[in-house]
């Protein structure tokens, strides 16, 4: 009598716990992000201003939003402003705060645990709190900082008015932005160096590495993956940094050399009350944050691959 191998039960396939959990965030991120979007998207491709708030409605001009930007000389000049902007202040934000992660790592206890409440008590700080404070120290009339540089011998600076011109507007702002950004750095590298063993940096050391070495070849190498998110979220904040501009305009002047995309999107639509233009804008923006984080979509993408 020949045995035959029975058949394995048929199982019915249930969906694992973890897959059932993640429903509700999914469902979440969908309506509070991708319905924005979606709106965004269709008002950009319509006539959406003034008329349109009273109940008119919203005639459909396709790209024609599009191409009124990319005829805009002055656009264009915000979008390359914004996007150098964003670069060189998250590059010096992550800089510093890999040397203030470094000192930390180096310091005694009781200067490690004081750098840290410092940092976060400044990240902290709401941020017009922290814009009040800026504006005062650079005021033109009453600024400690005009004061100390002409107890120091430079005449030049007598009433200095920072906010008047581009380029030391510009500086302050991204003096404020870097100061704001530098703890979130810090104590996400910091973090990271936490995970190297120190075995391995005393091994390094009998070896003949120096200091230089170690942190070439051992230390940016195990906090990589940290450096590379913390600079995409910074590129991304960057870009579509708001509130300090804002505030620094109103302290000095709100011409349209002093924006970047945050203010040239609020002027269109606060402003202006052409929100088809401002959605456009803000659309060119989502995608410039897409272009600008993609070197590191691709490489998780190759990690999850390997």
């Amino acid at each position: 009598m020949s045995a035959h191998p029975s058949a394995p039960p048929h199982r019915r396939r249930r969906p694992s716990l973890p897959h059932v959990l993640l429903v509700p965030t999914l469902a979440l991120l969908l309506v509070g992000t991708g319905y924005p979007i979606v709106w965004q998207l269709v008002t950009s491709l319509r006539e959406y201003g003034m008329a349109q708030q009273f109940g008119q409605p919203a005639p459909f001009v396709g790209l024609a939003n599009y191409a009124a930007i990319a005829q805009d000389p002055a656009m264009w000049g915000v979008v390359v402003r914004s996007v150098v902007f964003a670069v060189v202040t998250a590059f010096v934000t992550l800089g510093a705060g890999i040397l203030v992660a470094l000192l930390m790592r180096a310091a005694w206890p009781w200067v490690r645990v004081t750098l840290q409440v410092t940092l976060l008590l400044a990240w902290a700080m709401p941020v017009v709190a922290a814009m009040t404070v800026w504006i005062w120290l650079f005021d033109r009339r009453r600024g400690v900082v005009n004061w100390l540089l002409e107890r120091a011998g430079l005449t030049g600076f007598h009433r200095f008015d920072w906010l008047a011109d581009p380029a030391t507007f510009f500086l302050l702002v991204g003096l404020v932005v870097v100061w704001m950004s530098v703890p979130f750095v810090a104590l996400s590298v910091y973090a990271g160096l936490t995970q190297v063993p120190a075995e391995v940096l005393e091994a390094s050391q009998l070896d003949g590495a120096g200091p230089l070495q170690r942190l070439r070849y051992i230390l940016l190498p195990v906090i990589r993956p940290v450096v590379a998110i913390v600079l995409l979220l910074q590129l991304v904040w960057d870009l579509r940094v708001f509130a300090q501009v804002r505030l620094l305009q109103d302290a000095g002047s709100a011409s349209g050399r002093f924006d970047l995309l945050g203010t040239a999107i609020y002027k269109l639509g606060t402003g202006s009350g052409d929100f088809g233009m401002a959605a456009a804008l803000s659309v060119v923006v989502l995608l410039l944050t897409v272009a600008l984080s993609a070197y590191y979509v691709r490489m998780l993408l190759k990690e999850d691959a390997s």
